[in-house]
């Protein structure tokens, strides 16, 4: 096999020309001399007997040959930056800490029963553990801040196994006004009502899910607090049916009496942020998951 003329170093400093616009940002930035980042580039370019790089006002541009040229080389530096992430995580053996992302739909006793199970032989491994709605998983996964993700979607490029179901059901207070009308109930009941919805923790590209006909919303930030203003009487909401069922059990909240529509569901996927770096720490908690999740609580 033939050995190649050019190396990632050389690619790297290309890379970096054209990211911070000139030779002196790119030399501040790789912590090298301006005439050594000219010389790499140069001999790159000798290398390849084609021109990579021209010069408009201060400002360094990529030729077509360039652009082309850069664009496969930047996958080669993606992939070589995973092999040294994956080559630190096999000599470290154990991750030292795990960045779990979950949606808060996800009920809280299945979460603490795996993190229970999970802690006698995590090893010391710490666990970071971010709470998000809707988007925020996605965001997370996408923008590398996770080992491990919980949520309702699986993004684009990204492998994702269902892990459980989650029924949401229309409720309010008892003597809420909507349950006062003593009937079954259209969308134009709704409409007139208050309406408390969760707030997307994503801010990329924030979403709106479910209905969203009525006139008047509360907009919260937890589905907590969502509870929380609805056992108040000041609204209806779609809820988690584990979060509100001891409510209902005790008669605090009552599912509306709708004609359609009165429960939903969805289902709630487990991602790796990167499946082939995942160490042995993040595969062992997401089988963990997987064991109880399918258990007898789920």
């Amino acid at each position: 096999m033939a050995i190649p003329k050019t190396s990632l170093e050389q690619w790297a400093v290309l890379q970096a020309i054209v990211e911070h616009g000139s030779f002196a940002a790119a030399a501040e930035a790789l912590h090298r001399s301006q005439s050594a980042v000219s010389y790499t580039v140069a001999k790159l370019q000798e290398q390849l007997g084609v021109p990579l790089l021209q010069i408009d006002g201060r400002r360094a541009q990529l030729t077509e040959i360039g652009r082309v040229l850069l664009k496969r080389a930047a996958n080669l530096l993606a992939d070589a930056q995973l092999l040294e992430q994956l080559a630190r995580s096999m000599a470290s053996g154990w991750e030292p800490e795990i960045r779990l992302v979950v949606d808060q739909a996800f009920p809280t006793a299945i979460l603490l029963q795996a993190l229970q199970r999970f802690a006698p032989i995590c090893r010391d491994t710490r666990v970071q553990l971010k709470e998000v709605v809707l988007s925020g998983a996605d965001e997370a996964l996408i923008g590398g801040e996770a080992d491990l993700v919980i949520g309702g979607e699986v993004p684009v490029g990204y492998l994702g196994d269902p892990l459980l179901q989650v029924e949401f059901v229309a409720v309010a207070h008892p003597q809420h006004a909507l349950h006062r009308l003593g009937r079954e109930l259209s969308t134009d009941d709704l409409a007139r009502e208050l309406q408390v919805v969760i707030r997307d923790s994503g801010t990329r590209a924030p979403v709106d899910r479910g209905w969203l006909g009525a006139a008047q919303r509360w907009t919260v930030s937890s589905a907590a607090s969502s509870l929380a203003v609805v056992s108040a009487g000041l609204g209806f909401a779609w809820l988690p049916c584990h979060l509100i069922q001891p409510q209902i059990d005790a008669g605090l909240l009552k599912p509306l009496p709708l004609n359609s529509g009165q429960r939903r569901s969805g289902t709630l996927y487990l991602m790796f942020g990167q499946p082939q770096l995942a160490g042995p720490a993040t595969r062992q908690l997401a089988s963990v998951l997987r064991e109880v999740a399918a258990g007898p609580h789920s």
